[in-house]
């Protein structure tokens, strides 16, 4: 197949996306297929520039935000379909996380443009992005979530609703870029406003303690589930994207009946959102046996550390096969 990967964008997981297309690059040439890259922010990559690009190491913090407005003046989601390795490839993979690469505005723009790309639609898309909506969905379809609320909110209001610590975090942003535990009211208006500098909408969330696990979804079909142990409190963005920063056990060590809970879940997630070929459903495991759904990612990672190929490795779907089906899984326009 002629495959171009769309990487790179500007949010604040540019440099996430980046190491994921280092990776999707070199396993669909592996099985022979011809592959181009194209950065949403910056154009074409030339192979012989693409190794200076795609790294695949992304470092202990997000880009600075200076960095991420400098490079969305020269976004290109609208004359995308005026580059021959767009017009003329067969699939568009998306390396893509976060903003407008995995909102379903780029989603929305390539529907309208006749283009096939891998993963969710435009709809489904935007409903996973925004958190308030995903879990209000989640809900309705029988898949629990810690309770919530939306900022503006006083701090006694916070406690008195949800109790302390909570979590504080941008609605529409992944990768944990932005988030907070807040174990009291001291540190609230702090938190609110780094997540504030991430997104217009900040969600309140009750904090879940518990072991941390997640499910692939391929074609429909939950893959193993995994637990991550974090050396930090929670599993954030250090955590997520440097070795040896996590324990990442798959499959994870459960009673059957848990995990096979734990993919229904999964399956039922993905579904409720009407996401496409491929998710990852994330998962908190209580002390009382209880599983509470964190968040479903529309475009999960693809890096050398990322969960989702570590779910179908222990499902027996090897990395090159698993970035070859999502492509084969693709949405056709």
């Amino acid at each position: 197949m002629r495959i171009t990967v769309l990487t790179g964008g500007t949010s604040a997981e540019r440099d996430v996306a980046l190491a994921s297309a280092a990776q999707v690059v070199k396993a669909l040439r592996s099985r022979g297929h011809t592959v181009a890259v194209v950065d949403t922010a910056r154009g074409f990559i030339p192979t012989a520039d693409e190794a200076s690009l795609l790294t695949g190491s992304v470092g202990r913090e997000p880009p600075a935000m200076e960095e991420l407005i400098g490079l969305e003046r020269g976004v290109l989601l609208s004359g995308l379909a005026s580059l021959p390795v767009i017009r003329n490839a067969e699939v568009l993979f998306l390396a893509l996380h976060g903003g407008r690469g995995e909102d379903g505005t780029l989603q929305a723009v390539l529907d309208v443009v006749g283009l096939p790309y891998t993963g969710s639609g435009s709809l489904a898309s935007g409903l996973a992005m925004d958190k308030d909506v995903a879990k209000r969905l989640f809900r309705t379809a029988g898949v629990a979530t810690a309770d919530w609320m939306m900022a503006p909110a006083a701090a006694a209001e916070v406690g008195r609703r949800l109790a302390w610590p909570v979590v504080v975090k941008p609605s529409k942003q992944g990768s944990t870029v932005g988030l907070s535990l807040v174990r009291g009211p001291g540190d609230f208006e702090a938190a609110v406003e780094l997540a504030g500098r991430y997104d217009d909408e900040v969600m309140i969330e009750a904090f879940v303690p518990g072991r941390e696990l997640t499910v692939g979804i391929l074609d429909g079909q939950a893959l193993a589930v995994g637990e991550i142990i974090p050396r930090h409190e929670i599993f954030d963005y250090e955590c997520k994207y440097t070795p040896g920063m996590s324990e990442e056990i798959f499959p994870a060590d459960l009673p059957d009946a848990t995990a096979e809970e734990c993919r229904r879940l999964g399956r039922l997630g993905h579904e409720a959102l009407k996401l496409g070929g491929y998710s990852r459903v994330d998962f908190r495991l209580t002390p009382a046996g209880e599983l509470v759904c964190l968040e479903a990612n529309t475009l999960p990672g693809m890096t050398a550390t990322s969960l989702l190929p570590q779910s179908a490795a222990a499902a027996g779907v090897p990395f090159p096969e698993l970035c070859e089906r999502i492509c084969l899984a693709s949405r056709k326009p």
